[in-house]
């Protein structure tokens, strides 16, 4: 079972990511959501059943309510938006196989993963990374039960591939729907729940290193010390130092 991350925990977390790719900080995390998973075992997870342990890490860290901003597309308005992960939280992938049959050909196909996004990450354009994802994934196409070894990834084909990967990991894209109070404009917000949870704990942790600062300035006592301390405690020394 998912355990909570202690204060030590998410500032060895944030100090060990902060220059990394959002990738690698998916992975950081992943790694605490399940000690004992090599690194290998980690990237292979799929993109939705990475996202579904980081879910309910965040949650057994900060809580079941998710509160962030966003911004409307229509008029710019800055809104504040509030969901729970109860209801984000989605069923797990199907079983395979993972087929689609498009234009003639039954394609075999695997789920995206850390891996795939790893090396999509570089892609000049957002077309270029779409087309070397689905050659990534696709392991094999065949017409009328014969293997075709060559075949172009046409804009119907790849249209299919992304709808019946969606399909078959709806735990890989949280949409929140969101209205503007100022415009009344409504759209689906996508919720990337690594970016999201590296914004809080990145936030969370400065400010506890600012308590430390403050403790350890008023106390002079020592940083680890500080860390191991509940939050409870921390914030009554901290009235107590003024």
């Amino acid at each position: 079972m998912t355990r909570p991350l202690s204060a030590r925990d998410l500032v060895g977390i944030w100090e060990s990511g902060e220059d990394l790719h959002l990738v690698d900080r998916g992975l950081l995390l992943l790694a605490a959501a399940c000690p004992g998973q090599t690194p290998g075992a980690l990237a292979a997870f799929s993109v939705g059943e990475r996202d579904a342990r980081l879910l309910a890490l965040r949650e057994k860290t900060f809580g079941p309510s998710l509160q962030g901003f966003s911004q409307c597309s229509r008029c710019a308005e800055r809104l504040e938006f509030e969901t729970s992960v109860a209801d984000i939280r989605t069923e797990g992938a199907d079983e395979e196989p993972r087929e689609l049959v498009a234009e003639g050909l039954k394609l075999r196909f695997r789920l995206p993963d850390s891996s795939d996004l790893a090396a999509v990450a570089g892609a000049r354009d957002p077309a270029s990374a779409r087309d070397l994802l689905a050659r990534r994934c696709v392991l094999g196409a065949s017409r009328d039960g014969q293997p075709v070894e060559d075949f172009e990834f046409t804009a119907g084909i790849m249209g299919g591939l992304a709808r019946r990967m969606a399909e078959c990991d709806p735990r890989a894209e949280v949409l929140l729907d969101m209205v503007c109070p100022a415009c009344g404009h409504g759209w689906q917000e996508p919720l990337d729940i690594v970016t999201f949870f590296w914004a809080e704990l990145a936030a969370w942790v400065r400010r506890l290193l600012r308590e430390v600062h403050a403790l350890a300035l008023a106390y002079g006592w020592r940083e680890a010390d500080i860390l191991d301390m509940s939050a409870r405690r921390r914030r009554f020394y901290l009235e107590m130092a003024g």
